[in-house]
């Protein structure tokens, strides 16, 4: 039962599923389906693929995440972030609008399932330990901005390109001569209807003595109702003859399933963007869904969640889609719309398969502005500057890593902004353990109490050095603490006995056990003796087990105190 539960985590919720649980994800499910139609197109539109694939992408992926994730109510389908890395990969390799170009999409998100399913299956999921929330957090603002600004062609009615601030902007100001005026009304409309509905609806519905929990999810599914006015408009008023970009034809039906092996060439091209895409989404899916899961006390098991999106990845692919992740948005609204289990988003593929079938000929006259706007709107929430004042108040590392992935991703393209995002996360990382606080610490007096001699005053004895390592021990930093002990007994030179208070080691590495070895026989070569006080019991057996205590020339001590008092002069 409990491996049915672990590779089947929907055996869990479908074993004893009620009535009443119906009752709340059919309704869930319902309110999705109204906010998933425009924002899958808005999506397509922004990954560059036809707009029928971002509905194709809210279907089959959305049923097989809800078998094999773990979370009940994150909602999986075309997110903004990945659409952008998406549309600036194919970018590359083909043209929009060429068959090469959707195979390409297709392959993205087959080469992301993969790379998913497989991290899954290796139990990768602790791989977010590595990604610095600071960094991710500057690339997704980043990225934001890009997004929104790519969007602004479709606001005004005009031709533009590029995916940097330099290729972006000189192409807007180039051809912003050429603004429809009636686009630019429309976008312009939309946008601000939107940002009512974001800022002032909840207060607009409870002062109409609307229940607040009710009046939250209403204002979540308000923005329909710009793509019904924008659509009304421009079929009445047959806003097309005045140049209006509208969506066009969409084929109706449902998606063709197909399994197309890539060839090599494409797959070389395509790996590597993948990867960084499968990565990327699956920091912001695990970031959701445990956020969610939280507030109702549930549990998101890391490396089942990439089984999960490595699988909603593989369907898209086969039913015509991109790549695809759990997304804050439609996982907040299926979350506050009273979702229980992933029924709901079973409930909300089956509704974006019957507007596939039967409302695509109304879709034909949504105008693009309206997209583009949807689009912005949803952006602008992602885009934090205030992590920036935050980390350099607090840690200038961080404040660098942030600032130097934004800007990296603002003028070289999200590519190579990811990368540099993941490389920063990594070399930050490994910065930091290689070069751990060691504490040189004395006696706080009338106690037992050891603590840093530069933040308290304490009590030494000129013959001691007294140091705490905060941190493991293991092959980056190994180094870094034999230098400081060398270098203060060369500072110092009546140093009879080096102490190390190991109470924060957890562990030691054989590297690391290397270096102690070095370093005892070094130091009793110099006439000083080394020894250790507080180390932990599994630390402790790890040391039996090698020669290092039968050669240590020092002592082991139970607690500090007792070192201090038998070696001081």
């Amino acid at each position: 039962m409990h491996n049915k539960i672990r590779f089947f985590p929907a055996s869990q919720w479908l074993s004893h599923y009620s009535k009443e649980t119906l009752v709340s994800d059919l309704t869930a499910g319902v309110i999705v389906t109204v906010l998933l139609i425009p924002q899958s197109l808005a999506y397509a539109m922004l990954a560059g693929v036809p707009a029928e694939v971002g509905l194709y992408s809210s279907i089959l992926p959305l049923f097989f995440y809800a078998f094999f994730g773990t979370s009940r109510t994150l909602s999986v389908g075309p997110v903004a972030v990945v659409s952008l890395m998406t549309a600036t990969t194919l970018g590359t390799i083909s043209e929009q609008g060429s068959a090469s170009y959707l195979t390409g999409a297709m392959t993205l998100a087959l080469l992301s399932g993969a790379f998913l399913l497989a991290m899954g299956f290796l139990k990768l999921g602790f791989i977010t330990n590595f990604l610095s929330h600071s960094v991710i957090s500057g690339f997704i603002s980043a990225s934001a901005i890009i997004i929104a600004l790519s969007q602004v062609k479709h606001v005004f009615g005009i031709t533009a390109h590029g995916d940097t601030l330099t290729e972006i902007i000189p192409s807007l100001l180039g051809t912003i001569k050429d603004t429809n005026a009636i686009t630019l009304i429309i976008g312009i409309c939309v946008l601000l209807f939107l940002i009512f509905s974001k800022k002032f609806s909840v207060a607009l519905f409870t002062s109409l003595k609307i229940e607040k929990k009710r009046a939250i999810t209403l204002s979540k599914i308000l923005p329909i109702a710009s793509v019904i006015l924008s659509i009304i408009a421009a079929f009445t008023l047959n806003l097309e003859q005045y140049s209006v970009a509208v969506t066009g034809a969409i084929p109706s039906g449902l998606p063709s399933f197909t399994i197309a092996i890539p060839n090599y060439a494409l797959i070389e091209a395509l790996a590597l963007p993948a990867f960084l895409i499968s990565i990327i989404g699956y920091v912001e899916s695990i970031s959701v869904g445990k956020t969610l899961a939280a507030k109702r006390r549930q549990k998101v098991e890391a490396n089942q969640e990439l089984i999960g999106l490595g699988a909603a990845n593989i369907a898209s692919s086969i039913s015509g889609g991109f790549p695809v992740t759990g997304g804050f948005s439609r996982s907040v609204v299926n979350f506050d719309a009273g979702a229980v289990t992933q029924a709901a988003s079973i409930f909300a593929a089956i509704g974006i398969a019957i507007a596939s079938v039967f409302l695509t000929p109304v879709l034909y006259y949504l105008p693009k502005a309206t997209l583009a706007a949807t689009i912005i709107v949803a952006v602008i929430s992602l885009i934090d500057f205030s992590i920036l004042k935050k980390t350099f108040r607090y840690s200038m590392s961080d404040f660098y890593a942030i600032l130097a992935t934004g800007l990296i991703t603002l003028f070289c393209g999200v590519e190579i902004g990811v990368a540099s995002g993941v490389l920063l996360s990594i070399g930050l990382h490994l910065y930091q353990t290689s070069t751990p606080h060691i504490a040189e610490i004395g006696l706080i007096e009338g106690s037992e109490h050891f603590r840093n001699i530069h933040r308290y005053v304490t009590q030494t004895d000129p013959t001691l050095l007294m140091l705490r390592p905060d941190e493991s021990l293991f092959f980056p930093n190994a180094s870094f603490l034999e230098q400081k002990i060398q270098s203060s007994i060369y500072q110092k030179d009546k140093i009879a006995h080096v102490i190390l208070l190991c109470s924060a080691v957890n562990d030691i590495d054989y590297s690391a056990l290397e270096v102690l070895e070095s370093l005892n026989k070094e130091l009793y070569e110099q006439g000083v003796k080394l020894h250790i006080s507080e180390i932990k019991g599994p630390v402790m057996d790890k040391l039996r087990n090698s020669t290092f205590l039968e050669h240590l020339h020092g002592n082991i001590y139970i607690s500090n105190i007792e070192a201090f008092n038998a070696l001081k002069k």
